[in-house]
């Protein structure tokens, strides 16, 4: 029999007041968490040799930042260093609170010595291991610390619970004179590279002495299963992780949950980040060692470090002297294949009631990038004239911050002379990107020239992206980093993307493929991005290895308001810093 309309009236009242219940216990469930972060100088000893940082608190690395899926967190920092600072909340995705994004001139102007500024931002719709760092100069390299967002109480992982976690920072170290801002300013000065750090480390310590002094130590129990949270913090390498005698199934990369992928080596460039189970199974009466190695992707490169920290099992032997340290045979520096075969591998998770990825594509881009070679400024008075400065570009633009306001606020404010909205949705010359001797005989494919031009898009439309390195002055993996979104990584390989594509070589994974914030495009090879661009506000996107960012090798999406309140950015904070 039919349901009278009073019976009908009556689900329908009830599904609505459960929904309500439901929305409501959320809102009950998420917190305020609060934060302060006073920066400033800190002494420390590193490699026998005491120097002064900048740092978070009196902590290196920087303090932990906790939080569940739906928080609000309120974060204040108080520049008490010499230099300007911002905070970015690396693979927070900002919704309608693009002024708490953190890249300079960006989406604010610096935090200047002496102010503050308060970050407010939610966590709604995330989960997993996130991490923040100084989005200023070189200071990230001590500025930075983890940030991790679990799921909202009662609701499980979408994974075996593991029984304990470990984060580990992955880091770079300079024993330098100088600053590791004069360090920048030398290499900006010359038109050159900047000088290479001395060692890499593992939450703050190298590692490298066999006393295990300046070493980090992880401490498990026999049989149990442990979450590692690993934050690639350094600032320009790759790296290989391996624990002697453990393997690895990584669950998440980039806060996005992926199907199980078992390994025994995790490749993870600057600015990713990997969560993995590691079952603590080990034959006993040993030690092991936990190996962070750096991976050369450009020809011909020698610079390699390894950072060391030492796994200890609950019950091993209480002479040190006695017990036998197994260490990891690590890949070779240059081994390409391992880490393609680990970026190429993962494959994202599939979850009921999860978004999915769109099939319409609303606009197609092609974004070539890589080194170049512009003019020398004024201002760099030990650059080589006749020789020029080392750029970097995409599509052939190099990308120039402004210096009297932030994009943003000249987005929102409607401001003119500050950016254009011209950023090409091509290269302006189409040319074999991957041919080498080729490229780098015809110098017009070398010289790039200097821009702040943005690609504007309307809200909700859907952006597809190819990403082509290109093999002017030398291939490399780059990591690119887009602020505001996570994306959907539809392909990736080496070569010249579109001889692949006419060659039907190429075959996208539309299904389930992987997301990230930040992805280790091949050297001298291509990506297939995907996202939806409903975040308001302008929005970075940059090579994750930081000498290359003031070198240009960025750009920027300005995406408009919505329709709807729920869809416009509010105004700047009362207390947004000045230019």
């Amino acid at each position: 029999m039919a349901p009278s309309l009073g019976s009908g009236s009556t689900r329908i009242l009830l599904i609505v007041s459960l929904l309500l219940c439901l929305r409501q216990q959320a809102v009950v469930d998420a917190a305020i968490v609060e934060h302060t972060f006073h920066v400033g100088n800190l002494t420390v000893e590193r490699l026998g040799q005491r120097q002064v940082i900048t740092a978070v608190n009196g902590q290196f690395p920087g303090p932990k930042v906790e939080a569940r899926n739906g928080d609000t967190l309120l974060v204040r920092v108080v520049n008490n260093s010499p230099y300007n600072i911002t905070i970015h909340w690396h693979g927070v995705l900002q919704r309608l609170s693009a002024w708490a994004d953190g890249p300079a001139m960006v989406t604010q102007c610096p935090i200047l010595p002496g102010s503050s500024y308060t970050y407010r931002f939610n966590v709604t719709g995330q989960e997993g291991t996130l991490w923040w760092h100084a989005h200023v100069s070189f200071l990230r390299a001590t500025v930075y610390g983890a940030l991790l967002i679990r799921p909202r109480p009662g609701v499980p992982y979408p994974f075996p619970a593991p029984h304990a976690e470990h984060t580990l920072l992955l880091g770079e170290w300079w024993n330098a004179s100088a600053t590791l801002v004069d360090v920048e300013r030398q290499a900006f000065l010359t038109g050159g590279q900047p000088a290479n750090s001395v060692a890499l480390t593992i939450n703050g310590m190298p590692g490298l002495s066999h006393a295990h002094k300046e070493m980090h130590h992880l401490r498990v129990a026999r049989g149990n299963t442990y979450l590692l949270r690993l934050v690639n913090a350094a600032l320009n390498y790759q790296l290989f992780f391996k624990v002697a005698a453990h393997n690895f199934t990584v669950v998440a990369v980039d806060a996005c949950y992926t199907d199980p992928y078992h390994t025994d080596v995790i490749v993870i460039a600057p600015g990713q980040t990997v969560d993995a189970l590691m079952h603590a199974g080990a034959a006993p009466g040993r030690r092991y060692y936990v190996a962070a190695q750096v991976y050369q992707s450009i020809a011909n490169a020698t610079y390699s470090a390894t950072a060391r920290a030492l796994l200890r099992y609950d019950d091993d032997a209480k002479d040190a002297a006695k017990t036998i340290i197994m260490s990891p045979r690590m890949p070779a520096l240059n081994d390409s294949a391992t880490a393609q075969r680990f970026y190429g591998s993962l494959t994202g998770l599939l979850r009921d009631g999860k978004p999915t990825m769109p099939q319409r594509v609303d606009t197609r881009m092609v974004v070539t990038y890589g080194l170049a070679i512009a003019p020398c400024l004024p201002a760099q008075t030990l650059c080589n004239r006749t020789r020029g400065s080392l750029a970097a570009s995409m599509n052939n633009v190099s990308f120039q911050l402004p210096a009297t306001m932030s994009l943003l606020e000249a987005s929102r404010s409607r401001s003119s002379g500050v950016y254009t909205r011209d950023f090409p949705d091509r290269p302006p010359v189409m040319f074999d990107f991957t041919n080498a001797a080729a490229v780098n005989r015809n110098m017009s494919l070398m010289v790039t020239s200097k821009g702040t031009r943005v690609k504007a898009l309307r809200y909700n439309e859907t952006v597809e992206v190819v990403l082509q390195n290109t093999a002017v002055l030398g291939t490399e993996n780059h990591p690119l980093h887009l602020h505001g979104f996570n994306f959907y990584v539809l392909a990736q390989g080496t070569g010249n993307y579109y001889y692949l594509i006419r060659k039907k070589k190429i075959r996208k994974n539309l299904v389930n493929p992987q997301q990230r914030n930040t992805i280790a495009v091949p050297p001298g090879g291509w990506a297939v991005i995907r996202f939806t661009a409903d975040n308001p506000g302008v929005w970075l996107m940059h090579c994750h290895l930081e000498a290359h960012l003031p070198f240009g090798l960025a750009m920027a999406f300005d995406v408009q308001d919505g329709a709807t309140p729920d869809a416009m950015l509010p105004p700047p904070p009362n207390d947004y810093p000045p230019c």
